[in-house]
This record gives C-alpha cells, sequence and structure tokens, in this order.
C-alpha cells in the first residue's frame, strides 16, 4: 500500500522511538497512538472530504472513519446518490484512512468513541445537525472530545449537485456568469439568508495543496510502472474499481493518472463536461491510495515521449469507449506497438453520465433536501448570534455594577 505522506506532529516518534528532533522518548510515551474518530455520510466524495480526513490524520496516528447507514441519512437529511456500499468503497480507498466502520450512528457519542478506543473525533467547522435541529456532536463537545480542521473552500456536495442540474459550461468557463450565479443562489436555498456551510464560493489551487496532497514517493527500482489516462470527473466507485484492479496488476505498482485538461475533456465528451475542473481533478485523484502520481493536462495521445520520460511498463484503459485523438488517430497506437496496452475489466461499468442521471431523476427530492438543511443551518446561526448578543448584554450590565 503507498506510503501516506503526513507530517509528523510534536508527539509522533520515529520507529527507533525519537520525537522528530532526534531525543529519544521513554518506552511508554513511544508505545502512545493517537487513535483519531471521523464520520459522516461521505455521499459524492470530493477533494473537500478528503482535504478533512487528511487534517484529521495530521493530528494524530491512526484513523478510524465512521460511515453513515443509507436509512439514517434519509431519516436526518434526505436520500444519498451513493448507496452505501459504495460508499464505504470510497471511504476505504482515501489514503489516510486506516480504519473504516460501516454503518456509524449518526450521532457521535462518547459511547462509539469509547468502543473504537478513540481519544477525540475530528469534524470541518461546519455543523451537523440531526433532523430535530440538534448538533450532533454535543456530548463529544462538552466532555473536551472534540477538534476541529477547517472547511476545503469551493466545494460542498450542494455545489457539485446544483453544476450537475445546471448542465451548461459556465462552472469551469466563468464561475461570474449570472445563469451560474443565479442557479447557485437558487440551489436548495430557501428564501432568506444564505448558510456559510451550504453555499457556494470559489476553489482556488494552490501549490501548496497539491504538495499536501501528493504522497511524494519516487518509483523505485523493480517497481513496475502503470500509466492510466483519462478525465476522472466527478471521482467516483467506478474509478476506484478501476484504479484497484490496475493497482493489482503488479507485485510493487507505480501508478501515474493523466488527467486530460478541460478543453479536450471537453472535445471528447461534450454536454458540460468536466463537472469538476482540471485542479478538482487532481486533489481528487490524488486522495486515491492506489495512485503514486498525477500528470497534470496529459497529452490525449499515449505518445513515445511520455512512455519514454516515465519508463512506463504498462498501459491500462478500462472497458469504456477510446475516444479518437483529432486527426482521428488511435490513442494507443504507441502502446499497444510496443505490446504495452491491456484492457482492465474492473467488473463496474458506472460513468459519470450514470451519476448526473441519478441526480437529474432525484432533482426534486434533492433541492427540498438542501432546502431542508439550509434552513435548519439558518436556524442554528440566528441562536448563535442571539446567544451572543444575551451574552454581550449580561457582560456589559456586570461592568456597568
Amino acid at each position: 500500500m503507498i506510503k501516506n505522506g503526513h507530517h509528523a506532529t510534536s508527539d509522533q516518534q520515529d520507529d527507533a522511538g525519537r520525537k522528530p528532533g532526534g531525543s529519544v522518548c521513554s518506552p511508554e510515551k513511544r508505545k502512545r497512538v493517537v487513535r483519531l474518530w471521523c464520520d459522516g455520510c461521505y455521499d459524492m466524495v470530493h477533494y473537500g472530504h478528503s482535504n478533512q480526513l487528511r487534517q484529521a490524520k495530521a493530528m494524530g496516528d491512526y484513523l478510524i472513519v465512521g460511515v453513515h447507514t443509507d436509512a439514517e441519512i434519509s431519516k436526518h437529511k434526505g436520500p444519498p446518490v451513493f448507496t452505501q456500499e459504495e460508499r464505504y468503497k470510497m471511504v476505504r480507498a482515501i489514503k489516510w484512512v486506516d480504519e473504516m466502520v460501516e454503518g456509524a450512528p449518526y450521532v457521535t457519542t462518547l459511547e462509539t468513541l469509547d468502543k473504537y478506543n478513540c481519544d477525540f473525533c475530528v469534524h470541518g467547522d461546519d455543523i451537523t445537525l440531526t433532523v430535530d435541529g440538534k448538533d450532533t456532536y454535543e456530548e463529544v463537545k462538552r466532555e473536551g472530545r472534540y477538534r476541529e480542521c477547517k472547511r476545503t473552500q469551493g466545494v460542498s456536495t450542494t455545489d457539485l449537485v446544483g453544476r450537475m442540474l445546471l448542465m451548461t459550461k459556465a462552472h469551469h468557463s466563468n464561475m461570474d456568469n449570472p445563469d451560474y450565479q443565479q442557479h447557485t443562489d437558487n440551489f436548495g436555498k430557501g428564501p432568506k439568508g444564505h448558510s456559510p456551510w451550504t453555499g457556494v464560493s470559489q476553489f482556488l489551487q494552490t501549490s501548496q495543496k497539491i504538495i499536501q496532497f501528493a504522497s511524494g514517493k519516487e518509483p523505485q527500482p523493480g517497481d513496475t510502472i502503470i500509466y492510466v489516462a483519462g478525465a476522472f470527473d466527478l471521482f467516483h466507485i467506478g474509478h476506484v474499481d478501476f484504479l484497484e484492479m490496475v493497482y493489482k496488476q503488479a507485485e510493487r505498482p507505480y501508478v501515474i493518472v493523466g488527467l486530460h485538461f478541460d478543453q479536450e475533456v471537453n472535445r471528447y465528451k461534450g454536454k458540460n463536461y468536466p463537472i469538476m475542473n482540471i485542479h478538482e481533478r487532481t486533489l481528487s485523484v490524488l486522495a486515491c491510495r492506489y495512485v503514486s502520481e498525477v500528470v497534470i493536462g496529459a497529452p490525449y495521445a499515449v505518445g513515445k515521449d511520455l512512455l519514454d520520460h516515465f519508463k512506463v511498463d504498462l498501459v491500462c484503459h478500462g472497458k469504456t469507449e477510446v475516444f479518437p485523438d483529432k486527426d482521428m488517430s488511435d490513442p494507443y497506437a504507441e502502446p499497444k506497438k510496443r505490446g504495452l496496452f491491456r484492457t482492465i475489466d474492473s467488473g463496474n461499468n458506472l460513468t459519470t453520465d450514470d451519476i448526473v442521471q441519478r441526480i437529474i431523476e432525484n432533482r426534486l427530492q434533492f433541492e427540498a433536501r438542501n432546502q431542508k438543511k439550509e434552513a435548519k443551518e439558518m436556524a442554528v446561526i440566528e441562536a448563535m448570534k442571539r446567544k451572543e448578543q444575551q451574552e454581550q448584554s449580561e457582560g456589559a450590565d456586570q461592568e456597568a455594577h
């Protein structure tokens, strides 16, 4: 399995029990492993979820992720896009996850943390509410066993669903396009106010974010370098099953994924594809434990230069259609000529198109679900504001006396 590149905190030691500074810790200290708990729906897993798990893992040593059942999500939020089995598999494929618990309770309790021997739980700085509007982390917060990590700006499941329902190219050609703005403002929004957690903001890629997601692992002598290319749009369970099968093609695989630029994807896929831009797709793919490296904006034709540069041993493609290059040539002609090409049957034929269809078929349900979520969040924000004002006025009264 690919070694995850996460930085040691001051309490973590290397195998010899040394702190990063070099001093040797006591045997008791050395044995101490900080175990963390995260939970959620993890529906339509995107790089925002992965970033939350990456940040959580950096707070300790061993990360356990609990995933809710379809029934629990339907009760508290509305119907999920993916089935629980699909969601379980997606979370297992994120490289910062050490263990995955199926059917985790929707409300996080001390009992759950103790059951899995976890020191504390980690959640993003948005609020998760039960069906009756209560904070699902209330108990663990009260007992001081809660840590927070920053929410990733510019992505949410709500926004991605909105992009699919819109079905125009506005989301990656011009975020200020009035059609897109109006749509995102209307999508799943109640008439009054906007929740900062359900709202939409633009994702801005940085080199630091790519470094945080990348494994930083170079190919070693004896590794089999496997190259795959595609859009990998709305990174989903079909992609995970394919990459897992690719990973299994060798004893010591080093999997390189070539991602095509947005314009290239739009050329061969049409409609408003890709739903996610190149920056978003890069992070989504880098978060997968079967991937060692990503080529951002890979050439469409897998030619001599690319094969020689990366010293590729094997080129794989799934059972999906291979679209010809602009000059109508086969983009895999060179690897086929060299005997390096292999077609992989992952047993999963789910495509990004299928997911968009699921969303469109359930459009009204999703819009109702997001309006309900927005209304609950706004109620909590109002209550928080009132509480803050009350505390301020009480403080002012005390000063006056």
